[in-house]
C-alpha cells in the first residue's frame, strides 16, 4: 500500500487585472519551486485603491503539495 505526506503552504501573489490573473501568477510562481502541487485554497481577497481606483488585486493562498520519497 502506498501512502503520501502533504505539506501546506501559504502564499500571497498581486495583479493589476484580477483575482484570477494572482492566482494563476501564484500558483505559476509556485511551480517553479514546489513540486507535486495538488491544490490550492483561496483564503483572503484584497484590492489596492489609488486615488478612489482599483489598481491591483491580491490573493492569500494555502498550497497543498505532497512530499518527494
Amino acid at each position: 500500500m502506498s501512502t503520501s505526506v502533504a505539506k501546506v503552504i501559504e502564499i500571497s501573489a498581486e495583479h493589476p487585472d484580477s483575482f484570477e490573473a494572482a492566482v494563476q501568477e501564484g500558483i505559476k510562481r509556485a511551480g517553479k519551486t514546489l513540486k507535486n502541487m495538488r491544490s490550492a485554497w483561496i483564503s483572503e481577497q484584497h484590492v489596492h485603491i489609488e486615488k478612489g481606483k482599483v489598481i491591483g488585486y491580491r490573493v492569500t493562498m494555502r498550497v497543498t503539495f505532497v512530499l518527494a520519497d
